[in-house]
């Protein structure tokens, strides 16, 4: 079955999808301990990078860097979620779901240290 706002268009689709958001960031924030402990890291680093960056491209790279680990934490939240939705039995597969997002995640903070390193070491 399709979802019944499918067939919305236009600015009342861009305004849906604004509100459908949010509700994610909301609940993310809400019910993820990882999401809630990297929001406030970047709360730190996005004004960090701001200040320590010495040119547009390295704070946008530093800043990026940051925003990226939310992104991956948010759809590794997002897969996890949908693993438990389907079943809570242990299974190979969604272990390895769960795995592999979480490796997407252990990556995009890996991809932190390194673009803050060479920004500000180089």
């Amino acid at each position: 079955m399709e979802s019944p706002y499918k067939g919305k268009t236009g600015l009342r689709r861009v305004w849906n999808a604004l509100h459908y958001s949010l509700d994610g960031l909301k609940a993310a924030y809400r019910h993820e301990d990882a999401f809630r402990q990297e929001f406030w890291l970047a709360v730190v680093l996005v004004p960090l990078a701001l200040w320590l960056g010495d040119s547009g491209v390295g704070k946008a790279l530093m800043v990026a860097s940051v925003l990226l680990v939310l992104m991956v934490e948010l759809l590794n939240s997002a897969i996890e979620a949908t693993v438990d939705r389907i079943s809570l039995e242990n299974h190979r597969l969604a272990k390895r779901a769960k795995d592999i997002g979480s490796a997407a995640v252990l990556l995009s903070l890996c991809n932190v240290v390194l673009v803050w390193a060479l920004v500000l070491l180089a």
